[in-house]
Order: structure tokens, then sequence, then C-alpha cells
């Protein structure tokens, strides 16, 4: 974490993955991101996993760096005090993040009327506004129905494979923190605010299209077929080692292939085939995955009589490309990269958890040190803070605004 957008402030009103990600990009990076939430929370306050207390991991770990403000929204007062906070005069103010309905007061017609100039972002799941979430859409772009094995006589073979991981959330909320840094840079350009829309079926496929799905299926005109773990159009996959554990290794690159063959006592027979087959195997990763059926026995007898541990001393050593496969569990107790050896984590004192192994910003920029990363705050941990310092309210104001349900501190 570092200052790099110091001086920026941005609300956000949002829930689940994409908006919360994105505003917690730009915390991360030193930016005053505010997010404000109903007088009971927001739809995701008690998302899973839950901690033994009933504190959600999934919230804390989504809004680290932020500030949190609870607003009865079903009360004039209360819109009319969210409406002067996101719209607020002054410079690297007036930005707003949002997956919540931009209609009514929310609308960016509304908000502009208190700030000609305000940059709003605006999530929505089609680009014509109607709903959508990460695993309707995934199922829509194709990924799922080429997702597993789909051999011949398997058991379901024909079921898509949802993946667990929302990846267009993550994306979309990358999107939004790059779309609303350049909106504000338009902005200090030439006085102009604007409003963004960004659906989130949008990010998907764009993504599909740039990694060339949608021309392979207009140009090649057939669907791709399972190939289950292989590695699509080079050569890798998983393999089982002799004490149950599994790795995958890689060979994309000549060199890659070159250490693979160095680390399995492969040279021998990879000569004798190039021979035979007439193909340089060293030179194309097209004919690498065309002869994986040939490879992949010698891969697998390999492992098969090796620890994981020994197989992970072979590779290092030869310098494949490869990895273990990891549940969660054992991601934290054998990868020394998530842990505090990685720059990128701390450990960090959460309120409601207690102290958790938490990640700063990826992002490194060099000379500038890393400062211990932010918590999540508790609902409402700032009411008072904000209503005071960036409102302007006196001690009594805020007082009657608690009193008559408008406001509400930590709960």
């Amino acid at each position: 974490m570092h200052n790099a957008l110091d001086g920026l402030r941005v609300v956000e009103g949002s829930a689940f993955v994409a908006a919360p990600s994105g505003g917690m990009t730009l915390a991360q990076l030193g930016a005053d991101v505010i997010r404000f939430d109903p007088i009971d929370g927001g739809l995701d306050r008690r998302r899973w996993p839950l901690s033994p207390d009933g504190h959600s991991l999934y919230w804390s770990g989504l809004n680290k760096g932020k500030r949190s403000i609870r607003v009865n929204l079903r009360t004039a007062e209360g819109r009319e005090l969210l409406s002067e906070l996101i719209c607020q005069p002054g410079e690297g103010r007036g930005m707003f993040l949002t997956n919540f309905p931009a209609r009514g007061w929310l609308s960016y017609e509304a908000l502009s009327a208190w700030r000609e100039d305000l940059v709003m972002l605006a999530v929505t799941g089609n680009h014509d506004g109607t709903s959508a979430v990460d695993y309707t859409i995934n199922c829509a772009m194709g990924y799922p129905l080429i997702t597993g094995h789909g051999a011949s006589g398997e058991e379901d073979e024909d079921r898509p494979v949802n993946h667990v991981l929302p990846a267009w959330d993550l994306i979309c909320g990358q999107a939004s923190a790059v779309g609303l840094l350049a909106a504000e840079r338009r902005r200090n350009r030439t006085g102009r605010g604007g409003l963004i829309t960004l659906a989130l079926s949008d990010v998907a496929l764009a993504a599909v299209s740039a990694l060339g799905h949608i021309a392979e299926a207009q140009v090649m005109g057939k669907e791709r077929e399972r190939i289950g773990n292989d590695l699509y159009g080079a050569l890798g996959r998983d393999f089982l080692c002799a004490d149950g554990r599994r790795v995958i290794a890689v060979a994309i690159t000549a060199r890659q292939w070159q250490s693979l063959c160095a680390a399995c006592g492969m040279d021998e027979w990879v000569a004798a085939l190039e021979a035979d087959s007439g193909v340089d195997l060293s030179a194309d990763e097209g004919e690498r995955f065309k002869a994986r059926r040939r490879i992949f026995p010698l891969v697998e007898d390999w492992c098969a009589t090796r620890s994981l541990e020994e197989v992970a001393e072979a590779f290092e050593r030869h310098g494949v490309c490869w990895g273990p496969y990891r549940t969660f569990g054992q991601l934290v107790e054998e990868d020394a990269r998530c842990s505090t050896a990685n720059p990128l984590f701390a450990q960090m004192l959460q309120p409601g958890l207690g102290e958790v192994l938490t990640a700063r910003s990826p992002l490194r920029f060099e000379n500038l040190p890393l400062e211990d990363p932010k918590p999540a705050p508790m609902l409402g941990q700032h009411t008072e803070e904000i209503l005071a310092e960036s409102l302007g309210f006196s001690p009594a104001e805020i007082g009657r605004l608690h009193d008559i349900g408008v406001v509400a501190g930590t709960g």
C-alpha cells in the first residue's frame, strides 16, 4: 500500500464482488473510499464464509482500507445527506462507484444537479440494464461447456462444469477502478465529468473476444472439444505423484520443454520421436500439443514413482515450469508466497476476526515503502467522523440524526 492516490475520494454504494473489489483496489492505492450501507447492512454483510462468531470473511476481505457510514436510505434526509457526500465540491471529490440501480435519487441526472462535473461509474449486469451475476454470465460464455474431461462413456460427460472463482466480477472490479481513474484524468484536463456504465457481461464478452474464442467460432466453424486438464495449444497437464499429490507441468516455450525433458529423462525418447515424425518439438508448441498423447505417459510414469517432494526437487533443479495442486489449507501451510516472507502479506488485526494474514495491493512501486494493510471497517465505524469532517455537521446535528434514525454508528 502507498499513497499514489492520496487526495482522491470515492464514495461507494455497492454489494457483492465487482464494485467492492474496485473500491478496495483504489483504497489500497491510497484513495479515501467511503462505503455507505443501509442501517441494517447491505446484501453482502453476512455472506459466507463466516467466522465462528458470524463475521463475514468475504465482507472483510473485499472492504479493506475503506471507511463505513450507515444511513437510512428510505428517508429523504438520508438520501440528501448521501447526495451531498457523493457530490462534495473540491479537487479529487465528486467520484461515485456503484452497482446499485442508477435511478431515482441515485441516477446520474439527479446527482449531477448537485455537482455538474460528477464522475459516476455504474456497474450493471447487462448493457441494457437487465440483471445478471457472474455465474449467469459465465454459463453463456462457453467455458463451462469445454471444462471437464468429456471422455466417451464417462458419467455426466455432457454436463457443464461451473467455475468457483467469480472471475468476471473480479475483472469487472479492476475495470471499474481503471474507468474511474481515466474519467478523473479527463475531468482534470477538460473540466467535464460524466457517467460511465460498465456491464458485467460486456467485461466477459470483451475477454472472450480478446482471447480469440469468438473469432475461433466464426473462422473455424466448429466447437472446441473438452480436453480435461490438458493445456490447449501447448503441452501441460496434471500428473499424479507416488504419495497421492498432484502437480502440473507446463511446456509452452522451447526452454520449458527442454527443462521438462531433462527432468524426466526423456531426451533420447524425444529425439527418436522427432526423427520418426519429422517434427521439431522444441520449435513449435502446437506440435507438442498434437503429440501430447505420446508424451504424457512418460511424464506420468516418471511422476508415479516419486513423491511430491522428489518431483519438486527435480523440477526446480532443471528449471521446469510447474506447480503443486493445493487446497486452501495447504496453500497457507506450505506456500512461502502465502506468508509474510512475501512483501504482499502482513499480519493485520481485523475487528471481529482477530489477527489475520492480509494482502496489500499487489502493485509494487519502486522506492516507495510498503505500509501495513488497513482492515475493513466495522459497519458504520466512521459515520460520525464522516459527518463531522467531510460534511461539517456539528455534534448536535449528528446526535439529532442518530435520534431520528437517519444514521447509525458501529453495529
